[in-house]
């Protein structure tokens, strides 16, 4: 079993016990210093204290397994505006803001996120339109489509 399952294996628990779920572990190993990434989310969101919390829990369940002999690193955080949504459930609370979907396709969809189903989620497209031009174009794109999606930093 790789280093990774083995923390997975590990964190598991803890967060059974909390709001949390795993979006993304990382470890990189080095007999130097190996370092471990863990990014969490929750349907809404997760605080600094909460992150330290599961980092302390996480850290003493490392240590008391020996799992890490060497010195290591250990960051849990939350993923970030730059990381891309992984799981159906993190679109939920980014409705209204921009994306940029790339599809399995390779076609790049960019929109404001209207709406989230159990299947597929809505991007109205943003950006000028026509004086007389009511009609916002919407594009319907299934979560099985989605290569890639995520939030974009606009400044208005």
């Amino acid at each position: 079993m790789s280093l990774k399952q083995q923390i997975t294996e590990i964190l598991e628990p803890i967060l059974q016990t909390s709001k949390y779920y795993l979006v993304n572990l990382e470890v990189s190993n080095s007999k130097i210093r190996s370092k471990v990434v863990v990014l969490l989310d929750s349907d809404d969101g997760i605080l600094i204290d909460e992150c330290a919390e599961i980092s302390r829990k996480l850290d003493e369940k490392i240590e008391e397994t020996a799992l890490m002999p060497y010195a290591y690193t250990l960051e849990v955080s939350s993923p970030g505006i730059e990381f891309p949504l992984v799981f159906p459930r993190q679109y939920h609370k980014n409705i209204g803001r921009s994306f940029k979907v790339i599809k399995n396709d390779g076609v790049e969809k960019r929109g404001k996120l209207t709406s989230v189903s159990d299947t597929h989620i809505v991007l109205e497209q943003e950006g000028k339109r026509k004086k007389n031009d009511t009609d916002a174009t919407e594009y319907t794109i299934a979560f099985e489509e989605i290569a890639k999606a995520q939030v974009q930093i606009t400044f208005k």
